[in-house]
């Protein structure tokens, strides 16, 4: 099979299958990573304050959670929460979307702790202690000193990790939850041809991976500009 076949063959399935690809697999993925990114950021930033709380308990549960996450396997997390969370919550039985988007925001919560973490820990803390000599609670100098310098230290590192998480969601395809990946199996299987899916999976891939480090970028930037101001 030369390259002009595996170009019609491309265009073909396109054609015939475009609803599959750009309608149904497209908007789970989006979906899944939409819902990875915005609970996995809320639940991210609620472990990191954990971890540098002064109460040992909430420093060493997550801390447990996060050395856990982040030392095992995606795949195998996605596993366990297919099919323990079910058995522990039966309300969820047959969920399998929710409980592998479950699996997803578990993960990226705790990759997204540390990446908060690290960037409050490098804004300078005579700046928290300039703040609190002018009566500043603590929860007013997290909110109004820390937190702004923070974000624009962590933004490209948040913004990759964003990126990861939308490929990530192609693991959920091994329990056919109807993403992107699922399509191409599924594709795959109707028209046996192993090598144009996914190659339109990879084009699609890169196109939303590629926009959203544009967009990182451009945030940045307006950032970094604001700074200069």
């Amino acid at each position: 099979m030369n390259f002009s076949t595996i170009g019609q063959n491309i265009v073909r399935l396109l054609i015939k299958y475009w609803d599959k690809f750009l309608i149904t697999g497209l908007s789970y993925t989006l979906s899944l990573a939409a819902i990875t990114v915005f609970f996995g950021t809320i639940f991210g930033a609620l472990i990191a304050l954990m971890r540098m709380s002064r109460i040992p308990p909430l420093r060493w549960v997550s801390s447990v959670y996060t050395e856990i996450i982040r030392g095992t396997p995606m795949l195998l997390q996605l596993y366990l929460f297919y099919f323990g969370l079910p058995q522990l919550l039966p309300f969820l039985n047959r969920q399998q979307y929710a409980c592998v988007a479950i699996a997803l925001v578990c993960n990226s919560a705790a990759y997204v702790s540390e990446i908060i973490r690290s960037g409050i820990q490098a804004v300078d803390i005579g700046q928290t202690e300039a703040a609190r000599s002018l009566g500043f609670s603590q929860a007013q100098t997290m909110r109004y000193i820390v937190l702004p310098q923070a974000v624009k230290n962590i933004l490209p590192a948040l913004g990759n990790e964003f990126i990861m998480v939308t490929k990530d969601t192609s693991l959920a395809s091994t329990f056919f939850i109807g993403d992107l990946m699922t399509q191409v199996l599924l594709i795959k299987g109707a028209t046996y041809l192993p090598i144009e899916p996914l190659t339109i999976a990879a084009i699609i891939y890169f196109l939303l991976t590629f926009v959203l480090s544009k967009l990182v970028g451009l945030l940045e930037r307006r950032l970094r500009r604001g700074d200069i101001r």
